[in-house]
């Protein structure tokens, strides 16, 4: 009898195993942290060791801490940090360099010259992206431009590209799977997202050999099956997607207009707007959400590349806090910010200013400045940026949300979600199961094997634990948000190479 569904929730910080059962609830859970590696101002790498062996580690933990046998197992779902760039020998499954991770602003300056070259209309039009280091695509071409020999061997096959879903199914398959689904396909600037296929055309533009590209499948539905080895007997590899197209089909925003924001280590704020594609006026992004059974769903995406870990920053850059869990009290402690305001621009800002330029600045302290001032700062920081999103959002769709549907670490702290209502003038809802990433996932697999029936079926699941409304009034929230467009400004293109 198989009673459960395995999700693998591969994060930029961490790697994530949870067991959820029929009712959608987790039954157990495994977390590993990695080594952030910065070579360089701006630049971010993962070993991909370190990515599967922590990965491997939970999955084999869950499963045994539980007392769960592989064979009461489903399906797995896999989620994953997308945009991260790995390359590896066909033959050998050796990577050829560390992973690129999606954060990393090395190849800015090859963004600049498509900027240049004047194509990032046609771009946008094929992609739904923006010219921008956030992508696989510019990533692969630095590392094509900087590794010597890579480009030759990538074109006889030897080398093989993937975001680190192919990358795990890659190890979990023991090397018979090289394949992507279509969510995490539409970030790498390489996907054609109206015909749903590889683009000859951005594939010259950014010079990457077709040769190392995965197979492109649905975001549900068996797709592989891993290695016997592995776990004991094979289980069915039945959901994949990246991991904010995951958070979004696990907070059941299945009908156009529904939306949701994910606070991790950056902030992600996705809308469903249906079976076509339509393109940003607003500095959003296009993306695929999923496909499965003859449908494909889109979304536009805002994409903030720091929340969480500024407060990670004020943990483990500034020390001025032990845990996370603290700037909450610290924040409370404080009737406000005492006027300061923190854009944590720490690899330049994205939706909706997309400036690589752009780095973190506090303003407006003084000598009364305190440490929790400057907490409370970094807190409401994320709540500025998610406005920010939101505002593009409205204007792109026309729908003025009536509720923000909430998931991630960072909504436990109450402070933060009652600011991010107040400042949105919109209701913050959180569900009662905050583990939305890997949850979706799970749904995925689980909807591919048969595990739950429908989409229906999983709806009523969702239940609210907390909605906050806003508390305060639109003039002084107007007023706090007029204060933060102009540090944003302040902040604005200041590296000059």
């Amino acid at each position: 009898m198989s009673d459960y569904v395995l999700a693998l929730d591969q994060g930029t910080t961490s790697s994530r195993a949870i067991l959820f059962d029929h009712d959608g609830r987790s039954v157990g859970q495994e977390q590993q942290e990695f080594r952030q590696i910065y070579p360089s101002p701006g630049h971010v790498e993962h070993d991909p060791a370190d990515i599967w062996e922590s990965q491997l580690n939970v999955a084999k933990n869950v499963l045994r801490r539980s007392r769960i046998e592989a064979s009461r197992v489903a399906a797995i779902g896999i989620t994953n940090q997308r945009e991260t760039t790995l390359l590896w020998e066909r033959d050998t499954g050796k990577p050829v360099c560390n992973a690129v991770v999606w954060q990393s602003r090395i190849s800015t300056g090859i963004c600049q010259r498509l900027e240049q070259q004047g194509v990032e209309q046609r771009l946008r039009e094929i992609t739904g992206l923006l010219i921008d280091p956030y992508f696989s695509g510019t990533k692969l071409t630095w590392l094509f431009e900087t590794i010597e020999g890579l480009r030759e061997r990538a074109e006889r096959g030897e080398i093989l590209f993937g975001t680190v879903d192919s990358y795990l199914i890659w190890k979990l398959t023991d090397g018979k799977k090289h394949i992507t689904d279509i969510s995490n396909a539409s970030r790498t600037l390489l996907f054609d997202i109206h015909q749903q296929q590889w683009s000859d055309e951005m594939l010259e533009m950014l010079g990457v050999p077709r040769a190392i590209l995965p197979e492109v499948v649905d975001s549900s539905g068996i797709v592989a099956e891993t290695d016997p080895a592995i776990f004991g007997k094979s289980i069915p590899i039945a959901g994949i997607a990246g991991d904010q197209q995951a958070a979004t089909f696990g907070q059941i925003c299945y009908e156009p207009g529904m939306a949701k924001n994910t606070y991790g280590t950056g902030c992600f704020m996705l809308m469903n707007i249906g079976e076509e594609p339509r393109l940003s006026e607003n500095g959003l992004l296009t993306t695929i959400g999923w496909r499965f059974g003859g449908k494909t769903t889109y979304c536009l995406e805002g994409a903030i590349f720091i929340a969480g870990a500024a407060i990670q920053w004020l943990r483990d850059g500034l020390k001025i806090i032990a845990h996370a869990s603290e700037s909450e009290t610290l924040a409370t402690s404080v009737s406000d910010s005492g006027g300061v305001y923190f854009v944590p621009a720490f690899v330049g800002l994205g939706a909706p200013y997309w400036d690589a330029e752009a780095r973190g600045l506090a303003i407006g302290l003084t000598r009364g400045t305190t440490s929790e001032h400057l907490v409370r700062a970094a807190l409401e920081s994320i709540a500025y940026q998610t406005r920010d999103v939101l505002s593009a959002m409205n204007r792109d769709s026309g729908i003025n949300l009536a509720e923000l549907r909430v998931d991630g670490g960072a909504t436990a702290n109450n402070f933060l979600m009652q600011f991010q209502a107040d400042i949105l003038q919109t209701a913050v809802h959180r569900p009662v199961i905050q583990e939305t990433t890997a949850l979706g996932a799970a749904y995925l697999a689980g909807l591919g094997v048969g595990f739950w029936e429908s989409q229906q079926e999983i709806a009523a699941k969702w239940t609210l634990d907390q909605a906050f409304q806003p508390q305060m009034s639109t003039a002084d929230s107007e007023k706090k948000y007029t204060g933060w467009l102009r540090a944003v400004d302040r902040s604005r293109n200041w590296v000059v190479e």
